[in-house]
């Protein structure tokens, strides 16, 4: 018996994020048309970039940094220099300055890594390596669902042995304290409590692309990701509504056609309305939201002082000094409460892109974690922690743009409370994201293809490009 979706020929794309992109250039290199429809009246979602303090100064409104763009499966097969994308690297990955005045730096190479680590070199290898020298490999398990039969089991088995592991106890495996700071600056973006399981995985995969894909931004801002995307899809014949901001699915004629929801797990439940089944409504009413972030966008008139100079050579920067204060601040936010001392992720991109700011003038941005939807000001805690490593910092500051969890909301509305990850990375949402039939709703014809659902945040296309591969299969075209 055909499938009632055999006879489909159109796809509905709403949000025109990175994942939504490339859902809508999977399904349009597949033959479908497609139209997208975007609430911003600049497409990209939290992947723009914007004069956002005075002009000639622009600045990512949110991700600015891609490990996981530059180590995309599907990134990969696209052809992205003719596309307009162009990655840029710093000399380094990443740096981490230490109140002795020193820093560690996130190497490209294991020699130089092991240098950087002197003692804990071959231990920190030994962790990365695995993943790093066989990257694709790992990618293309690491990057789906987790109930799928692995295409490289020995592998992915090795590597969750690490990642299933909180950060306090693996981190027991280096000496030094050099090399604990490095791994807690990582494992920090998983926006994970230190002693929560799996809380070592984003560290463990974010040091095996350093040496397998690098740190990089993209020239001239990261709007050049979503404009690529977008270029890629027209080819097709795709099309992008911008300034169009879907309330219900009754407002589109979805009759013969496949819609995928570039949305978080619980923004589908108004979007959808009835059309989801009882069961399926209330898997999506239990999903949770993590951690938000608070932001700050600085335009700058001569680089960040850093006391360190090998902070002058990476593009990201991890502010918090040592393994145990980064994890107490971790904590912190996790039991709902602000750290005194927060982690702060700083990126410093025009010292590698001059194309960001005016002639000896520079653009950065830094933000920390708060408890979800906090409203507290959190600038001078930021400013204080730079400081602390950079002296000098804030009379560098021109201008600056704060961004609450609310204000990142109003910009991107996927960004609920201030959640970057498209929902929090306990256990069961990793597991069942946002349930174990990860992209189809159980209502036929209708996905979700946005961070809520496997792999999770990052700008890497891979919850669309998966998503979108479900729908063909589906579909019957793949």
């Amino acid at each position: 018996m055909r499938s009632p979706l055999e006879r489909i020929q159109r796809a509905i794309v709403i949000g025109a994020g990175p994942n939504g992109l490339a859902a809508a250039v999977m399904l349009a290199q597949a033959g479908l048309a497609v139209e997208v429809y975007e609430a911003e009246a600049q497409p990209g979602g939290a992947a723009r970039t914007m004069e956002l303090t005075v002009p000639g100064f622009h600045h990512d409104f949110g991700s600015s940094v891609y490990p996981m763009g530059a180590g995309s499966p599907f990134f990969r097969t696209l052809p992205l220099g003719e596309l307009g994308l162009e990655w840029v690297h710093g000399d380094a990955c990443a740096a981490h300055p230490l109140d002795d005045g020193t820093a560690v730096t996130l190497e490209r190479t294991l020699k130089d890594q092991a240098r950087a680590l002197a003692g804990d070199g071959e231990a920190w290898n030994e962790l990365m390596r695995p993943a790093a020298e066989r990257w694709w490999d790992f990618a293309e398990d690491a990057l789906q669902p987790p109930m799928h039969i692995p295409r490289h089991p020995l592998l992915m088995a090795r590597f969750g042995l690490h990642a299933i592991q909180p950060a306090e106890t693996l981190v027991n495996r280096l000496r030094t304290e050099r090399a604990k700071a490095l791994f807690a600056g990582l494992a920090g973006h998983s926006l994970l409590a230190f002693d929560r399981a799996m809380s070592s995985a984003v560290g463990l995969i974010f040091g095996a692309t350093a040496l397998a894909v690098g740190w990089p931004v993209a020239k001239g801002g990261a709007q050049a990701i979503p404009n690529a995307l977008i270029r890629r899809l027209v080819q097709f014949g795709g099309v992008v509504h911008a300034g169009r901001r879907i309330q219900s699915l009754d407002e589109l004629d979805t009759r013969d056609a496949i819609t995928l929801c570039d949305i978080t797990a619980r923004q589908l439940l108004s979007l959808a309305g009835t059309r989801l089944t009882p069961a399926y409504r209330r898997g999506l009413e239990r999903f949770r939201y993590g951690p938000g972030a608070f932001k700050i966008d600085f335009a700058l008139s001569a680089p960040i002082p850093w006391k360190a100079a090998e902070c002058r050579r990476a593009i990201t920067v991890h502010v918090g000094g040592n393994f145990r204060e980064i994890a107490e601040a971790e904590h912190t936010v996790s039991t709902g409460r602000q750290a005194e001392r927060p982690f702060v992720l700083v990126t410093q991109p025009s010292l590698f892109d001059p194309s960001r700011a005016p002639a000896g003038k520079h653009t950065a941005w830094a933000y920390c974690h708060v408890p979800h939807g906090a409203s507290e000001d959190r600038s001078q805690a930021i400013e204080r922690q730079i400081e602390r490593f950079a002296p000098g910092f804030r009379d560098c500051i021109m201008a600056r743009r704060v961004w609450s969890p609310a204000d990142l909301e109003s910009m991107d509305a996927n960004l609920i409370g201030g959640d970057v990850n498209g929902g929090a990375f306990n256990l069961r949402q990793v597991m069942f994201r946002p349930s174990l039939r990860a992209y189809r709703t159980g209502t036929p014809g209708l996905y979700l293809c946005s961070a809520s659902t496997p792999p999770g945040g990052g700008v890497h296309g891979m919850c669309g490009y998966n998503a979108a591969r479900t729908a063909l299969r589906d579909l019957r075209i793949v």
